[in-house]
């Protein structure tokens, strides 16, 4: 299972690789780790990797936002999972300035591609509608764009954040 976690500005890919109790095989934008995760009684999290300790308290906001202390310092950190691409998707916002990517949050099929490389698009414009769950669901612009690329066709299968169209964001003033 893959997610996006973004800690600050920098956002990193990270995929659970392997679970055995409470060690962790996991990747992070394409370098494997194998952590030692517990979970404390006082709620903090105590991560031992490669011979360092690492222990943060993660105080939990609304959808899926925390904030992260460690004994020096603490940042804003945001999980963006299947569920909360879908919901990004579905509702058209909540993109960041920076996204121009339309993903897939869980394995369905494309029922309809509604655009083109080269087409404009305006904020909120449904590009794509993918069935899934026996449920069809529109995928909107996050912004004002022009279609870069276009990765699935109609009636294709698809995997879970897959990304489906690529946009080149137009800078509004």
């Amino acid at each position: 299972m893959a997610v996006e976690i973004k800690v600050g500005d920098r956002v990193a890919w990270v995929n659970l690789l392997n679970q055995d109790a409470n060690i962790l095989e996991i990747e992070v934008d394409g370098k494997r780790y194998e952590v030692d995760l517990m979970h404390t009684a006082d709620g903090t999290f105590s991560i031992l990797e490669n011979g360092h300790s690492h222990n943060i308290e993660l105080v939990p906001h609304k959808d899926k936002k925390y904030t992260a202390y460690t004994l020096y310092q603490s940042c804003e950190v945001e999980v963006i999972d299947a569920e909360a691409r879908y919901l990004m998707n579905r509702g058209g916002n909540g993109f960041d300035s920076n996204e121009n990517t339309i993903f897939s949050p869980m394995p369905g099929k494309v029922v309809n591609v509604m655009v083109e490389v080269g087409d404009e698009v305006k904020e909120g414009e449904t590009v794509i509608i993918i069935s899934a769950m026996k449920m069809e669901s529109e995928y909107k612009a996050p912004k004002d764009g022009i279609v870069k690329k276009v990765n699935v066709k109609d009636g294709v299968i698809i995997e879970g954040n897959q990304i489906l169209i690529e946009l080149d964001l137009i800078e509004t003033e």
